[in-house]
């Protein structure tokens, strides 16, 4: 989870929310992103489709059996639907979203019956830190008079 906050402080300099996320597999990182919606000007560049595509590139598979992802903010329903598609069986985030959370919080997507894969979820890890850094940065936001 430290790297998945490391991340999240490079989305933060660059004025982007920040979320970060990595997957690891086998002890060792093979994606990980932070957002960039805003630079890439792209509504699904969030940290964890920016790290599921590297993931699936090092994978040279659509299937991200026995990997976990890691990120520092509970996924929404797009990232959620994500990681159930890639078959991601962990997914460990630091802090809940009540706008937007799509494995706890609104949603259950990741461990919805209906759907053909289900994945571990553990929330809460670092759980004071990732709030934290997200705190900020809106505080900072709002002084900068943004939305």
């Amino acid at each position: 989870m430290r790297r998945a906050i490391e991340l999240g402080m490079m989305a933060y300099d660059q004025e982007e929310v920040p979320v970060g996320a990595l997957i690891v597999h086998e002890g060792r990182i093979i994606g990980e992103g932070y957002n960039q919606r805003e630079t890439l000007k792209d509504p699904t560049a969030h940290a964890e489709m920016l790290a599921i595509t590297q993931a699936a590139a090092a994978r040279n598979s659509w299937r991200l059996l026995d990997c976990t992802l890691y990120v520092t903010l509970e996924p929404c329903p797009m990232c959620a639907g994500a990681i159930v598609q890639a078959r991601i069986p962990t997914v460990v985030y630091g802090t809940t979203d009540p706008k937007g959370g799509a494995c706890h919080t609104l949603y259950s997507i990741t461990d919805d019956n209906r759907l053909n894969h289900r994945c571990q979820v553990l929330g809460g890890v670092m759980k004071a830190d990732c709030q934290l850094m997200l705190q900020q940065f809106f505080a900072d936001q709002r002084a900068k008079g943004k939305k």
